[in-house]
């Protein structure tokens, strides 16, 4: 019984040393390895009005987060090729035409250029 809460204090410690770490990181700089904030594409993906990520898929930082899509994680692992990841958001139904996702790049929801950034950014995950 003893041993259990000393390692629940050990762990809550641990937490309490990483949220302090995060609160302590100097402005412009990330606490996760996300990209930060400092990623445009990051902006245009949490964007509810542009890219709007959230509404279907969980990415770690955001808030109110769909669950519709898979959670964006892993995503090197998930698309090695950068190419394949490009595609999967510029048209999903090309791959799977039953698709939910919506064909951001073929229907102009984004600019080639916002879906190169938002593709950086996703492929960072």
């Amino acid at each position: 019984m003893i041993e259990t809460f000393s390692r629940k204090v050990a762990t809550l410690s641990g937490a309490a040393l990483l949220a302090a770490g995060a609160v302590l990181t100097p402005l412009g700089a990330s606490a996760d390895n996300h990209g930060g904030s400092e990623m445009p594409g990051k902006a245009i993906a949490f964007d509810r009005g542009k890219g709007n990520c959230l509404a279907c898929h969980h990415i770690e930082g955001g808030q109110s987060p769909g669950n519709i899509g898979p959670p964006l994680v892993a995503m090197k692992a998930r698309y090695p090729e950068r190419a394949k990841l490009h595609a999967q958001i510029y048209d999903a139904t090309t791959i799977n035409p039953e698709s939910a996702m919506p064909p951001f790049g073929k229907h102009y929801v984004l600019s080639p250029e916002e879906l190169d950034l938002v593709v950086d950014y996703v492929w960072t995950l």
